[in-house]
């Protein structure tokens, strides 16, 4: 058993224990998601390097240009980078001076462009760190309940890594996404219903024979699957010259990335690798799914769920489980939860893609369109520096905008000049 503890307590790197989020009770690192006093959130509870910041500083920005950099931050081994992994991450910081003319925004807008990695969504980060998780408790299948982009990251990341992969949708998801899903060869069930009925099949599985030795990346595995979306806080901040932004704009689904993001500049602050300072975090979601932001206007604590419908799929959550945790982030920063509706949506995507060139997904088009609207009810400040996530690919969500040629015309000259596309 000592041995079995040493190798445990290796494999998870700084990571000591999970804690309760409600209650403040610490478990043993285990594949295990909820607390047995008060049925509170786990999350993973760390002794991280303190005490020489430029030091670590130093030992970031020589590491290898993926996630794995944060190693000495996350539940993952030291050589977690020698690994077969997709090595995720540090993905382009884009300063969109564009796009802050177009919004009339003077202080600098950046985004965060996840649509650079491997199987184009920010899900391929915390994929990376439940993988590993994964190896540690000796799983050989690896699961998931998706909107889409996750039961992508699930099916790559683990033909990767060797394990077998069963991954659960909703039947109704866009044609990209299923196809992306199902193309690293393995299994690729879709389940009649919402993703909040996919969810609860799944976690009904686990206490079942069949779904003996997998591991659900946001289920059993969900504590560490986590800490991947922190990642993207410590990029966002070295790629901003060490230093937090002021405001973040960032789309919720189950609220996970954003309670991270919000944990990850935290931790920054207490390692000394950044000055501490206020920053504002704004929650993003669809009108058409828009539980969290519709709690922050009415005054209210509870989440009540509701049933989707927008073309945002990847944010069709009805059930945010980190709903709450999301109210009181952006109220304790001074930020905001807001919606936009399906129109809205697919105007922003238009709207980014004519002036940086990115093309991105439905939720990217949710952030930006959240963002423009809080700037022009005067509640995100234009001169402050604020950076907006775009956390997948305009390719996965093509139905979403109908685009095509301006014109078909004869090869020649003339019908060019014909059709009024000259000079």
């Amino acid at each position: 058993m000592a041995v079995q503890a040493v190798e445990r307590a290796t494999s998870f790197g700084p990571a000591v224990a999970l804690s309760c989020r409600e209650c403040g009770e610490r478990f043993e690192l285990g594949p295990v998601f909820a607390c047995t006093s008060c049925f509170g959130p786990l999350e993973v509870a760390y002794e991280l390097p303190a005490g020489d910041p430029e030091g670590l500083r130093r030992r970031i920005e020589s590491g290898p240009a993926n996630i794995w950099r944060y190693a000495p931050l996350l539940p993952v081994p030291a050589d977690v980078a020698a690994k077969p992994n997709l090595n995720p991450g540090f993905t382009k910081l884009v300063r969109a001076d564009n796009l802050a003319r177009e919004l009339g925004v003077t202080g600098g807008l950046f985004v965060k462009d996840d649509s650079g990695n491997p199987t184009h969504s920010f899900k391929d980060r915390v994929v990376a760190v439940a993988v590993e998780a994964a190896r540690a408790f000796g799983f050989t299948t690896l699961s998931c309940s998706s909107t889409g982009n996750l039961a992508g990251a699930v099916g790559a990341a683990a033909a990767r890594a060797g394990l077998r992969s069963c991954v659960f949708i909703p039947h109704d998801l866009e044609a990209g996404k299923v196809v992306m899903a199902a193309v690293y060869g393995g299994d690729l069930v879709g389940i009649e219903g919402t993703y909040d009925d996919v969810n609860r099949f799944c976690s009904e599985l686990i206490g079942d024979p069949a779904g003996e030795g997998w591991g659900f990346v946001n289920v059993n595995l969900r504590p560490y699957y986590g800490e991947g979306s922190k990642t993207l806080a410590y990029e966002i901040c070295e790629q901003l010259g060490w230093r937090l932004p002021d405001q973040i704009v960032i789309p919720v689904a189950s609220g996970s990335q954003l309670t991270k993001i919000d944990k990850g500049l935290k931790e920054l602050v207490a390692l000394g690798l950044v000055e501490d300072r206020p920053y504002r975090i704004f929650g993003a979601q669809a009108t058409g799914c828009a539980p969290v932001a519709r709690a922050y206007k009415d005054g209210h604590d509870v989440v009540r769920p509701v049933r989707p419908d927008t073309i945002a799929k990847s944010l069709a959550i009805g059930n945010p489980a980190d709903g709450p945790y999301v109210l009181d982030i952006a109220r304790r920063t001074g930020g905001a939860v807001e919606d936009v509706t399906d129109e809205e949506v697919v105007d922003a995507i238009r709207l980014l893609a004519r002036t940086e060139g990115i093309f991105a997904e439905t939720a990217g088009g949710v952030t930006v369109g959240v963002a423009r609207k809080l700037l022009r009810d005067g509640v995100l400040d234009p001169s402050l520096t604020t950076v907006v996530l775009n956390t997948g690919d305009g390719l996965k969500t093509l139905d979403a905008v109908a685009a095509g040629p301006r014109a078909t015309i004869r090869p020649s000259v003339e019908a060019f000049r014909g059709a009024g596309l000259g000079g």
